[in-house]
């Protein structure tokens, strides 16, 4: 299966095929390809009569064809891209076009949030004859190399403690990553070492007050440093928004759920399974399942889960409490 990379690569040394799909549920990828065709496949001055952006709520197969089958206009090549081809109505009836293309023309198909299925007549067809690229998202502890790379490619550096940091915060969504990354780019100067101070500065991080603190406190059930931290997510609501807590506090919770089928499993097979980075991080989950039993630990999601449904409106909230105490009342049941 092809990567991103190599595509890239390809795409960089002037190497176009007629047709591309790019699909899947990690938008990131399938946009940072199909953007590098929209920008270098053509010139400024060709771009005006042999580039057009379709969208597949608004089009459907035979504008597609009939555009497609066009030559170029002093160009070596048209480009033809159909974003949010998960939503064109008509897509299949591309089939017969994807299976004698037009060898000047570039059409690319972005199919985001869910995959093409290749076993259908399109799909066979594509697998045939196209450039075909499946974007999925990357294991939580995939992402903090990803951002050590993303951040080379900005001249910077960063050790993996503090990707690692920046992956657990922001999570596994790469467009909202690289975002945050781009901002670190615009405020500091070409070949630094990305610090904690700068990542508190500019993304909003701060290791003493950070939701992965919260985990561990509660992990050791250190209710002063618990109720520390709570205060400050009080504070700070925005930076800190019940959802996320609950997102985090879930997948930590769910982690441990596993250790305690897993007790006896090897070391790096636990690692793997917990998806963690490093043994490292392994002493943190090993205290909290000695502290949250396999009952406490059921409840602590049970509890996870009601206050999911309060924070969003789904399930009454009979208190009529706001979010900030919403907060403290659930990581107080959790505790006790």
């Amino acid at each position: 299966m092809i990567s991103a990379e190599q595509i890239l690569a390809n795409l960089k040394h002037g190497e176009y095929h007629p047709v591309y799909l790019l699909h899947g549920t990690e938008s990131y990828f399938i946009d940072q390809i199909s953007d590098h065709i929209e920008e270098n496949a053509l010139n400024d001055m060709e771009k005006a009569f042999n580039q057009l952006i379709l969208y597949g709520r608004d089009t459907d197969y035979q504008a597609v064809i009939d555009n497609a089958r066009r030559y170029p206009v002093g160009a070596p090549r048209q480009v033809i891209i159909i974003k949010e081809a998960q939503d064109m109505k008509t897509l299949a009836e591309l089939t017969a076009y994807v299976e004698q293309p037009a060898p000047m023309t570039v059409l690319v198909i972005c199919h985001k949030h869910k995959s093409l299925s290749m076993a259908t007549r399109l799909g066979k067809a594509l697998k045939a004859k196209a450039v075909v690229f499946e974007s999925k998202p990357l294991y939580d502890n995939q992402v903090p190399a990803w951002i050590q790379q993303y951040l080379k490619s900005k001249k910077l550096t960063v050790q993996q403690d503090i990707a690692g940091l920046i992956g657990d915060y922001l999570g596994t969504d790469l467009s909202k990553i690289a975002n945050e990354l781009d901002k670190l780019a615009l405020n500091l100067p070409a070949k630094s070492e990305v610090s904690r101070q700068d990542i508190e500065t500019h993304i909003g991080i701060s290791k003493d007050f950070s939701i992965f603190e919260l985990q561990n406190a509660i992990g050791e059930r250190n209710t002063v440093k618990v109720n520390r931290i709570v205060h400050y997510f009080e504070a700070n609501p925005k930076k800190n928004p019940i959802q996320m807590v609950i997102g985090t506090l879930y997948g930590f919770f769910s982690k441990i759920y596993m250790m305690h089928f897993l007790r006896n499993t090897p070391e790096n097979e636990l690692i793997n399974a917990l998806g963690l980075r490093s043994a490292y991080f392994l002493k943190d989950y090993r205290l909290a399942a000695r502290n949250f039993p396999l009952e406490k630990t059921e409840k602590a999601i049970g509890i996870l889960k009601t206050y999911d449904l309060r924070s969003k409106g789904v399930e009454f909230n009979s208190t009529g409490k706001p979010e900030n105490e919403l907060l403290r009342e659930m990581v107080w049941r959790i505790l006790h």
